[in-house]
Parts: structure tokens; C-alpha cells; sequence
């Protein structure tokens, strides 16, 4: 995997993994709408860890700097 995503691109996901993380632990949101939203933190939160975006890759978009 070559890597497709740039610091601000990796920090953006981890704020909003963070931010749906309070959300479901908090109780703010409920249901099947918690669930994907804790599906999709998780998500974001393993491609800011590995660099890549496995939808970046198809379109041939890269935020990461050359």
C-alpha cells in the first residue's frame, strides 16, 4: 500500500473519530445511528494510523505531499 494521505487529511479523522467517540459515550446519539458512527470513527481512525484511504486509491486521489 502506498501511502495516500496527508498529515492534515490524518488529523482531520482523528478529530472526528474523537468527536463521534463523545458522542456514543456520552449517550448523544442512540441506535442504529451510534453504531455506524462508532463503525465509521473506528474506520477513520485505522486509515489515519496506516496512511491510506482505500476509496482515495480507485479515484486517484492523494492528499499526502510528494
Amino acid at each position: 500500500m502506498k501511502k495516500n494521505m496527508g498529515s492534515t487529511d490524518r488529523i482531520i479523522r482523528i478529530v472526528v473519530a474523537v468527536v463521534m467517540a463523545y458522542l456514543y459515550f456520552t449517550g448523544a446519539i442512540t441506535g442504529l445511528l451510534a453504531t455506524i458512527g462508532i463503525i465509521v470513527a473506528a474506520i477513520f481512525v485505522l486509515t489515519s494510523f496506516v496512511s491510506f484511504c482505500p476509496l482515495y486509491a480507485p479515484l486517484g486521489l492523494s492528499t499526502c505531499k510528494k
